[in-house]
């Protein structure tokens, strides 16, 4: 009974400590994607739901280590400033990588 129990702890602690480290191809372990993931629908979410800004939802939006990148069109350049601003606001995010355009009026 007691090799049985050390055995399954073994087992489990061997476990743990591969999924704990396992990598996919992008090099982030299972932890980093899905707190990548949770931020990236956090910043989505804020951006979604920000007043009198409606065409922010088309932003894109990818997290790498805490680093959000935000890509795509704006309509203006106080446009792509508060969408950089709502995206620091996020808990998690430790820099905004802003790409948006402005697209050109005309």
């Amino acid at each position: 009974m007691m090799h049985f129990l050390i055995h399954s702890i073994l087992v489990v602690a061997l476990f743990t400590t591969m999924l704990g480290g396992c990598e996919s191809g992008t090099g982030k372990t299972v932890g980093q994607k899905v707190d990548d993931a949770s931020i990236t629908a956090a910043v989505k979410a804020k951006l979604a739901a920000d007043q009198g800004a409606a065409t922010l939802t088309g932003i894109n939006v990818d997290t790498s280590q805490g680093a959000v990148s935000l890509t795509g069109t704006v309509d203006s350049e106080a446009m792509k400033q508060r969408a950089a601003t709502l995206a620091q606001q996020v808990e998690g995010v430790t820099r905004v990588i802003n790409s948006l355009q402005v697209r050109a009026s005309g």
